[in-house]
């Protein structure tokens, strides 16, 4: 049964923090892992889930910019790991293995935006390798701790996935690259993986989630021009974020209450904003949000699992 897109009335809203969402709850003795954990919403994620109690792993691109980054932060551990590398990302999973730690929380949140035409392994688009492909590769490899865990998943969409379905003809954009159209079919993919995640997991405990953190400025858009962010709307014209937007700690809320929250505990594979269940978008305006029924169709989902388990050659939820 697939959740309908209904509010449930949280008590939380768009300007929760990820430690209001956090607060009463004990996460001693739970292992969570953030990829991203180490920079702007992931690094709030992080944060707040280990002042909660949990043991955090970060794993990194760049492990000596993570350790910077979490040194004052106890409870958390950084490895290396590059989800454009499907090898890097086999590597970190067999090692996070052999340690043989139930793994309670994952928070898929690493990912780029928007950047330059760029081609990963074997000739993929960098955004649907990244955001979507590599994640799927590292909750595929970590199946048995998820297991072991009863775990959350949660996936970091984006209202940006308002932009495109899923380009089943031309996913790596063999045919004219658009860094908005790759970034928000990625998005779209990130929705839809958590809502098949969830079919398949259920049975064995593992649930995930989809979630839209709101408009924030962070490194994310790192290879976006400052000049286009106030064309864009997203800043003032003295260098403010516009109305609207969050800082990273009411950005990280969302992934954080999709990953504790007992108030899903029968909501398996909804798309989430705002610390409550996304409603359907009504408007196409991405700062109001909401989910479209491409990044919702259960249908669309299993074509995305079978076609990322091919590109893969993984699939251990079966």
């Amino acid at each position: 049964m697939i959740t309908k897109q209904l509010g449930t009335g949280t008590g939380f809203g768009a300007h929760s923090t990820a430690g209001d969402v956090l607060a009463g709850i004990d996460l001693t003795g739970t292992t969570a892992l953030v990829t991203g954990g180490y920079s702007g919403l992931g690094l709030e994620a992080t944060r707040a889930l280990a002042r909660a109690g949990a043991h955090v792993v970060v794993p990194a691109r760049r492990p000596t910019t993570a350790e910077r980054a979490l040194r004052d932060i106890p409870g958390t551990e950084v490895h290396a790991l590059d989800l454009a590398d499907l090898e890097s990302v086999r590597v970190f999973c067999d090692g996070f293995l052999e340690t043989g730690r139930p793994l309670g929380i994952l928070i898929n949140g690493a990912g780029v935006m928007a950047c330059p035409e760029t081609r990963v392994g074997p000739e993929w688009e960098a955004h649907f390798a990244v955001n979507h492909l590599g994640h799927f590769a590292l909750a595929q490899r970590l199946r048995p701790a998820l297991v072991a865990g009863g775990a959350r998943v949660v996936s970091v969409a984006s209202s940006g996935h308002f932009l495109s379905d899923i380009r089943w003809d031309d996913l790596h954009f063999r045919t004219g690259y658009d860094r908005w159209l790759a970034y928000a079919q990625s998005k779209t993919a990130n929705a839809l993986f958590a809502l098949h995640l969830d079919r398949l997991g259920t049975d064995v405990g593992v649930h995930a989630f989809a979630v839209h953190p709101g408009s924030i400025l962070t490194p994310l858009q790192r290879h976006i021009p400052r000049e286009e962010w106030l064309t864009q709307g997203w800043v003032t014209p003295d260098g403010e974020p516009a109305d609207g937007f969050k800082t990273p700690e009411q950005g990280a809320a969302t992934a954080v209450w999709a990953a504790t929250s007992p108030l899903l505990d029968d909501h398996g594979g909804a798309y989430c904003q705002d610390c409550d269940i996304a409603e359907p978008a009504a408007t196409d305006d991405m700062l109001i949000g909401g989910v479209k029924p491409w990044a919702t169709d259960p249908d669309a989902a299993f074509r995305l699992w079978e076609l990322s388990s091919r590109l893969t050659g993984l699939n251990a939820f079966r």
